[in-house]
């Protein structure tokens, strides 16, 4: 098996992504959709989206292009370039597709995917999670997960520079 091609075939092209969602509503997967920048990947992350994964049939990860990143976190970000982060994202077992978005959210990506359950930290209130209309528009749920204490990107960063 050439595990290469199988991480590589996770990372969908957004006018590939509408066809994908039709054959996994087909079939009657509920589909979880959060999103991120997952920049450098630690425990916290691991944790946070085998949770997501647990909620439905099929996980979605809008991840933020490097010209995002930059915008939201500043120029020394992201560490990782766009295709190592999604790289790293889909080689995750409990990751089925990772999406790139350009825009400072995910708000156009999730009107397109359309989850039955829509994802994000606990440090969201969920009625301020972006694209919570068009999730409870159509049915859906909001979640919110806790993050796993002492691990932070950010946290992670300041560590090193000292």
């Amino acid at each position: 098996m050439n595990f290469h091609n199988l991480i590589r075939n996770k990372i969908i092209p957004e006018n590939k992504l509408p066809q994908l969602l039709s054959y996994w509503r087909f079939k009657g997967f509920k589909i979880v959709f959060t999103n991120g920048c997952f920049d450098i990947l630690h425990l916290g992350h691991v944790d946070y989206l085998s949770k997501a994964r647990l909620l439905g049939d099929i996980l979605i990860i809008g991840l933020n292009t490097d010209d995002s990143v930059t915008r939201l976190k500043g120029n020394d970000r992201p560490i990782n370039k766009q295709e190592a982060r999604a790289q790293m994202l889909a080689s995750m077992i409990f990751v089925d597709a990772v999406v790139y978005f350009g825009e400072d959210t995910p708000y156009e990506l999730i009107k397109i995917v359309q989850p039955d359950i829509l994802v994000k930290g606990s440090d969201y209130k969920p009625e301020d999670i972006v694209g919570a209309d068009i999730v409870l528009d159509k049915g859906g749920t909001i979640e919110t997960i806790d993050f796993l204490d002492g691990y932070s990107t950010s946290g992670l960063i300041e560590k090193l520079r000292k």
